[in-house]
Order: C-alpha cells, then structure tokens, then sequence
C-alpha cells in the first residue's frame, strides 16, 4: 500500500522575485507578460457615487458581515493614488457578500483600460477579496484585446478610506501574460 504524504518547504523571499521568476515559467517564456500598476477609487455615497447595492438577501439586514449583499460599480482608476491623476481605465462590475463569519466578497472585475498602449483592451479578474486582509490575491481569468487569452494574477491593498464619506483607494498591481501568435495558445489559424 502507498500513502501520499503532504509535505510543505518554506523559505524566506522576496515577493518580487517570486512574481518574476513566476512570470519568466510560465508557458517557458512563450508569452509577453506585463504588469499593470494603478489605484481604483471607490465612492459609495453622495452625488458621485460609482458603487450601489442592487439586491440584498433575506438575512442581509442581520447578518454582521452584510451576507447576501450584491453591489455593482463603475470605478476611476487612475495612474496615481490622486483621484484627479490621470485616468487609465475604469473598474466595471459585481460584488456579492459571501462569508457568514467574516466579510469577504466574490469578486467580478473588469478592467477596461482607456489609454496607452492597451487602450480598449479588457483584462478579467475574479475571486475572495477579504478587504480586512492588508493584501489580497486574485485570479485574471482572461481579457480581451491585447489580453486575450490572459492569465494571471493581481495583488490588491486598501491604499486608503475615509469612513467619514465612505471613499477607500484601492491600489492593484496585476502580472499578467497573454496570448500572441507565436506563444503556446496561439490560434491554429
């Protein structure tokens, strides 16, 4: 009889060396990577609103962590923590509560990017988004344009809130690659 065993090696590095060496693997090399680095404003209330809630289950109102809860939103996302810096792109899509103990949210994000070189081009993000968490992972599942076929993964951190108007800066840096004709997924055609 044979037992698999599960054996964890952990070692002390750089996380930006683990991102490198993770996007000098992937595909050994076959696909550009790039990585995207900007801030995502958040406004929840007041005339300038870009996050409503649309729907709520029939626990949300007792629920600590707000369970059930399904917000949409249409961020600015700027070059610099700044929200009058340059906008880049905008943040488009759903959250939903999804944590009865702690409060974590599904993540649906797209963002679409409005200038420089991948101006029109998509990039797909999904995932948990414990907001508590001082950093937080989450999957590229795919993109449009320049990024299609993409894949990968971003870190998000609260830059900053202020309860006081319900406003946080969110700042994502995103390691993506991607497809191109040449690259492992390329088209047949």
């Amino acid at each position: 009889m044979f037992i698999a065993t599960p054996t964890t090696h952990a070692t002390t590095t750089n996380s930006d060396e683990i991102e490198d060496a993770w996007l000098q693997t992937i595909c050994r090399g076959n696909r550009p990577t790039t990585t995207l680095h900007f801030y995502v404003h958040d406004v929840r209330t007041g005339p300038n609103a870009t996050l409503y809630t649309v729907a709520n289950s029939s626990i949300t109102a007792n629920s600590p962590t707000g369970f059930g809860r399904v917000n949409v939103f249409d961020d600015r996302v700027t070059a610099a923590p700044d929200i009058k810096s340059r906008e880049v792109a905008r943040a488009q899509g759903l959250t939903t509560s999804a944590d009865l103990r702690v409060q974590a949210f599904n993540m649906n994000l797209n963002f679409f990017l409005t200038s420089g070189p991948f101006k029109g081009s998509t990039i797909s993000i999904v995932g948990r988004n414990q907001f508590a968490d001082a950093k937080r992972e989450l999957s590229v599942v795919g993109g449009t344009g320049a990024f299609r076929s993409a894949r990968g993964h971003a870190i998000t951190r609260t830059y900053s809130h202020d309860a006081a108007i319900n406003y946080s800066v969110l700042e994502y840096t995103i390691y993506v690659t991607y497809s191109r004709r040449s690259g492992c997924f390329a088209d047949s055609s």
